[in-house]
Order: C-alpha cells, then sequence, then structure tokens
C-alpha cells in the first residue's frame, strides 16, 4: 500500500528530533561551533581571530616575561665607569710616581731658597737641576721646572735691574731690589703649594726663556 504524498512543510524525516536525544531539551541543527572550539567546518571561535600562540606578546603589548636583561646586566656599574667607585685612576694629585711629585715640588720651592740663600740671584738654580736630573724622563717634571726655571730667571735680571737702579740713584730707589726679591719668593711658594696638588702654576710676568 503506497503512502500518499505529503503536504509542503511536513517535515523530512532528516528534521525529526533524535530518539537517544534526552527528554526535556530541544534539537537544533548543526551550526557554527560554540566556546570557541574549531568545529569540523574550519570555523574560527568567536570574535574571527586564532588563539594566541606562545611567540606572541601577552594582552597589553608588553613583552612576555624574561624578555629583559638582568639587573646590571650590559650596564656600568655603581659610578657609570664600569670598576666600582667611579673608575677614576688613584688618586696622587696628577703625578704618575713619588718620583715626579718630589721633583716637581724642588723645582717650584727651590727657586725661593735659591733666592734667599743666593742674595736674590739664584732662584733659576733649583729648577734647572730638576729639568735636568727628570725633565727628558718625565714630562710633568719638565712643565713644572720650565715654568719655575722662566719665572726665577725673569726675576733675577729684574733684581740686577734694580740693584743697578738703586746705586745709580744713590739709594733713592732702593726698594726696588727689595720688591725683585720679594716677588720671585712669594709667587715661587704659591707655584709649590699649587704643585702639591698636581697643578701647573702659570707665574705671572714670566718670559719664556726654556719652552
Amino acid at each position: 500500500m503506497t503512502e500518499p504524498p505529503r503536504p509542503p512543510g511536513a517535515g523530512d524525516p532528516g528534521d525529526r528530533p533524535d530518539p537517544t536525544a534526552p527528554s526535556g531539551s530541544s534539537y537544533e541543527p548543526p551550526t557554527a561551533p560554540l566556546s570557541g572550539a574549531p568545529g569540523a567546518g574550519g570555523y574560527p571561535p568567536p570574535g574571527g581571530y586564532p588563539p594566541p600562540t606562545g611567540d606572541q606578546p601577552p594582552a597589553g603589548g608588553y613583552p612576555p616575561p624574561g624578555g629583559y636583561a638582568a639587573p646590571g646586566v650590559g650596564y656600568p656599574t655603581a659610578g657609570g665607569y664600569g670598576a666600582p667607585g667611579g673608575g677614576y685612576g688613584a688618586p696622587g694629585g696628577g703625578y704618575a710616581t713619588d718620583d715626579d711629585r718630589t721633583w716637581s715640588l724642588i723645582a717650584h720651592f727651590g727657586g725661593p731658597v735659591g733666592v734667599i740663600v743666593g742674595g736674590s740671584l739664584l732662584g733659576w738654580v733649583a729648577p734647572l737641576i730638576a729639568l735636568s736630573a727628570k725633565g727628558q724622563q718625565s714630562p710633568t717634571v719638565r712643565a713644572h721646572a720650565t715654568a719655575s726655571l722662566n719665572f726665577q730667571i725673569t726675576w733675577a735680571i729684574a733684581n740686577v735691574i734694580g740693584f743697578v737702579l738703586a746705586i745709580v740713584t744713590c739709594g733713592v730707589l732702593f726698594f726696588i731690589p727689595i720688591l725683585t726679591a720679594l716677588v720671585p719668593i712669594i709667587f715661587g711658594i704659591i707655584g709649590g703649594v699649587k704643585a702639591t696638588e698636581g697643578v701647573v702654576y702659570r707665574y705671572p710676568a714670566s718670559y719664556a726663556f726654556k719652552k
């Protein structure tokens, strides 16, 4: 016995509910996959973007933990110059050795001593000795000795001129030799004090006899 034709919309056997489904649940035809799981048809999860992988930064645009160097790696140590304490050279007042310091002080302080002992005319002796003994070996000693030597020679000549003027004027200009003797003593001591700090003192009123 043949089954009469069904009217349109009467349903299709493929649209019937699944008899194995639990009672009370409604049947839905297959749609796009839910809960972000990829479906058989290759649908992407909700939002249209693939899930994040391990080589992508997390949300917020920051690199993953461990992307920065450990503290202290690749950076200078305290003081900013590599070695602890700032990386400066050892204190020594600008002298490479104690020998350089000693000869530099002799060059400066020896000038006033020579002026006092030598009647205002021998202030240049000590700087010349320092220059001859150590000037060729140490540029530092050479700079100090040359500065002191030029100054002491200049004022030794000035002292001679002062004596001549005092004699010619029958003692009227007696104070000139006194001044020309005090100047190399005072400034020679100042140059020695500066030398203790490692500074080459630039003497005033000094002619460069030796360079």
